[in-house]
């Protein structure tokens, strides 16, 4: 479990530095051409690119978490995704090397994200597969807890080194030390996966030799409806946090013009409280099923969508928090439940594979989120229910596909079950 939570530990802090990074400072220091709208939109489509390769780094890692074990290829995707972060810190910018800065830049994020999209289906599998079924929500969730604490992490260094750095010296270098931090954390990623065994099913699979040839063809081929389903459940898990935590903070500093520390502030607050809720839901997880903790955080979702960001223009920084807070809770339980719901629904011979490609065509629509949102903004003139559109829609579909998901009775492939 601590290997899988400080793995995906590692991956929630890269996503959400460079998601800071290209809501505050990208446009400027990569795009400086460009009007500051256009820039913001160039920087979100960069962030958007590391979502868009990521189906075909889970099909990569997902086949060989599948053939050669889930340890090993936790190992790989962990190294790749550090270090493309680290470096990301040493890049020269638009004002040292002209456009070469934003291609160097593009192409970091796309090895980071094919590394991702191998990343957390193999950090759920490595937690619950070491785990008795009925224990599987809350061991699901655990790693979940990632997430929050990645955002901690990010939102406390972009909290501090502002406070301890001139604007100009943040501008210069000091935006670099966030991604610097990456190697140290993949050096406690490695230690801890280094130390860990095989998971028991996967051993199974091999002395049994019920392992599939091919994996990913074996899971469209034989269980296309249970992918589409996973993908659905994921949406709101995913997506929600690159709305809330990308988008409603550029959002809210051109547009609402709330001070960025103060955003900055209250995710943080929001985020704390997720380190209490996540094992929570993953206990109640237990006790009625993942999915249907995902089917109540994403009905609880959908209800508060409009009214929380109506109350957000007011722009007052106790509604800040409290949007947060409300909006961070609810999509929350579908997050907490996400792994746990598509353990449930595939078995161990395509498992990793199941997993990492549901998980990372999510994690293409989510990576848009803030790209799309921000086109929606400039065709409705920032009226103040687009983003409620937005998680409407994400609250839609996680709903319908995790109530198909609470009628699954058995693994879609069940043979080392």
């Amino acid at each position: 479990m601590w290997a899988s939570f400080v793995g995906t530990s590692l991956e929630s802090f890269d996503f959400y530095v460079f998601a800071y990074f290209s809501a505050l400072f990208s446009g400027s220091l990569f795009f400086p051409e460009l009007d500051r709208t256009a820039a913001t939109i160039g920087a979100f489509s960069v962030l958007a690119v590391s979502f868009i390769v990521r189906p075909i780094g889970a099909i990569i890692f997902g086949n060989l978490g599948d053939r050669i074990g889930r340890r090993r290829t936790l190992l790989l995707t962990i190294t790749i995704m550090g270090v493309s972060t680290g470096l990301i810190g040493l890049l020269p910018t638009y004002a040292a090397i002209g456009i070469g800065a934003p291609v160097l830049l593009t192409l970091l994020r796309v090895v980071q994200g094919l590394s991702l999209g191998g990343e957390w289906g193999g950090s759920i599998l490595v937690a619950v597969e070491h785990v008795n079924p009925k224990r599987r929500g809350l061991y699901a969730a655990l790693p979940q807890l990632g997430s929050p604490v990645g955002t901690i992490l990010t939102a406390a260094l972009y909290l501090i080194l502002p406070v301890i750095l001139s604007p100009s010296d943040m501008a210069s270098w000091g935006w670099r030390l966030p991604f610097l931090v990456a190697f140290p954390l993949l050096a406690v990623s490695l230690y801890l996966r280094l130390a860990i065994d095989e998971t028991p099913l996967f051993k199974t699979l091999v002395a049994t030799d019920k392992r599939e040839r091919v994996p990913v063809l074996a899971v469209f081929r034989k269980h296309p409806v249970a992918v589409v389903v996973a993908v659905a459940a994921a949406l709101l898990g995913i997506g929600s946090y690159s709305l809330m935590n990308t988008y409603t903070i550029s959002y809210g500093v051109t547009a609402l013009h709330f001070n960025y520390q103060d955003l900055l502030v209250a995710t943080t607050i929001g985020s704390l409280l997720q380190l209490i809720t996540i094992p929570l839901f993953g206990l109640w997880a237990n006790r009625i099923g993942s999915a249907r903790v995902v089917a109540i955080g994403a009905a609880g979702t959908l209800l508060i969508a409009f009214p929380m960001y109506y109350l957000l223009q007011f722009a007052t920084f106790p509604i800040l928090v409290a949007t947060m807070i409300i909006g961070g809770i609810l999509p929350t339980m579908s997050w907490a439940g996400l792994g746990g719901l598509m353990a449930d629904i595939f078995g161990g011979p395509i498992r990793y594979s199941a997993l990492s490609i549901a998980y990372s065509v999510a994690a293409v629509v989510s990576g848009l989120i803030p790209l799309a949102t921000a086109g929606l903004a400039q065709a409705t003139n920032s009226a103040w229910w687009h983003p409620g559109i937005v998680l409407a829609i994400l609250s839609i579909f996680t709903l319908a596909a995790a109530i198909v998901a609470a009628r699954w009775r058995h693994p879609v492939d069940d043979l080392a079950d």
